[in-house]
């Protein structure tokens, strides 16, 4: 890293690209979903399916930052990995309108264009993580976190709101122009964004080190018992977070008999919680970053457990139903979520750089395919769990039991964060941030 890290001023480009990664992505998994189920008339497993797949092939997360690891820039394989994504955005638009016309010959593209998009987000979401986590200075990176996921989240918001208007009246047509400009623009905010952030050259020089084969990395970084035991703290409390995303807005209407307006607005309580929480842990924790220890992993434990007590509210509203805060407590739930995902992305950050050399791209990558793959089994479990528990049990019982099962794992989820105390050499606590011990030579 280098002395003074990024400015602020280039970590705020750098969340640029995290909004344009969020709009293409937003098109791909929403807008598209809902022409292909709704005016299309196709079964939602279809969409669902190709969702689920774009992230299967985002297992190839580690290759993509082992490439990044060994070139003297990160900066092309965001680029990159932007362009592919882009194409596969609009390949995905043109292949939902094909659908229309010959079935087989669309989904057959769809495919093709979902794992491009799964590529191309693996390629350049892994390489933005690691420019962060090896140029941003420990103090910053909470912060960092914070802004770049909020902005995320905001590009998501202005995409939908833009692109909401742009396809009206809609048309296929217009689908794939809409989404084509989309593309078009948040591939040259990306060039733009990060051009210049690494003409500071690192401290250390990438050639430094020697160039281990991407398998023998892969090993060294899974055989690290941190990064293993991160790895699975990944896995685990993201299945926690993404198991209720496909059922909240149901839960709403059969239990609480909110309208699909109602049920919308709600998801947008749930996002403001998110919001705040982020902001709460970006601003508290780069103030607090530099003044005491362990401060990253409190913020995480307190998220996890404090996402866990709002599922087991959840619960308990499924069985009173009518009457309970439901708004308050799906806020609730949302901050917690907030606070628990800056300050998990803020301790990656920190932990991808306690491997010897330059590995914070193959790091990233492992648990970028965790990640993954939790987010590819959660909302399908939290799904067919719910279906299940209704033919077994009362509407109300089935989304209770859910919902305490993802508490569990919240609380599985503190436990695990509780043992990210050391660093993988015995050095100064990993979520301190502080690499006392670790420093690169």
């Amino acid at each position: 890293m280098t002395d003074n890290g990024l400015s602020w001023l280039n970590i705020v480009r750098l969340g640029l690209v995290q909004s344009a990664l969020g709009a293409i992505v937003v098109l791909t998994t929403s807008t598209l979903n809902r022409v292909m189920v709704v005016e299309l008339g196709l079964l939602a497993i279809l969409p669902a399916g190709l969702v689920a797949w774009h992230y299967a092939v985002q297992l190839s997360r580690p290759r993509w930052g082992h490439g990044s690891d060994q070139g003297r820039k990160r900066t092309p394989w965001i680029i990159g990995g932007m362009g592919v994504l882009a194409m596969g955005a609009v390949m995905a638009a043109n292949a939902t309108a094909l659908m229309g016309v010959s079935r087989f010959g669309g989904i057959a593209l769809a495919i093709v264009a979902f794992t491009m998009i799964g590529l191309g987000v693996g390629a350049s979401g892994t390489s933005l993580l690691a420019l962060l986590a090896s140029r941003v200075t420990p103090t910053r990176r909470p912060a960092a976190a914070a802004t770049t996921w909020i902005m995320m989240i905001l590009g998501i918001a202005v995409t939908a709101t833009v692109v909401g208007g742009l396809l009206e009246p809609f048309s296929m047509a217009r689908l794939a122009q809409v989404s084509g400009a989309a593309a078009l623009t948040a591939f040259l905010v990306t060039v733009l964004a990060v051009a210049g952030v690494e003409k500071q050259p690192l401290a250390v020089a990438p050639d430094a080190t020697p160039r281990a084969p991407f398998m023998q990395a892969l090993r060294e970084a899974l055989a690290d018992r941190q990064a293993w035991r991160f790895s699975v703290f990944v896995f685990v409390s993201m299945l926690a977070y993404s198991a209720q995303d496909l059922i909240l807005e149901p839960f709403s209407g059969l239990v609480f008999g909110l309208t699909p307006g109602q049920s919308t607005q709600l998801a947008g309580v749930q996002h403001g919680g998110v919001l705040l929480g982020m902001i709460v842990v970006g601003g508290l924790g780069g103030w607090i970053g530099g003044r005491g220890r362990g401060w990253m992993r409190g913020w995480t434990v307190a998220g996890c457990l404090g996402s866990a007590l709002a599922l087991a509210a959840l619960a308990t509203a499924a069985q009173v139903g009518p009457g309970w805060p439901i708004r308050a407590t799906v806020f609730g739930l949302g901050f917690f979520n907030g606070m628990f995902a800056v300050a998990a992305i803020g301790s990656m950050m920190g932990l991808a750089g306690e491997g010897a050399g330059r590995s914070e791209g193959i790091r990233m990558g492992v648990w970028g395919a965790a990640q993954a793959v939790a987010f590819a089994l959660g909302g399908f479990l939290g799904a067919i769990g719910v279906d299940i528990g209704r033919q077994l049990l009362a509407t109300g019982d089935a989304f209770a039991l859910v919902f305490a099962l993802e508490a569990a794992l919240f609380l599985a989820s503190a436990v695990i964060a509780l043992r990210l105390s050391v660093g993988s050499r015995g050095a100064t606590a990993t979520f301190d941030n502080r690499r006392v011990g670790h420093v690169q030579a």
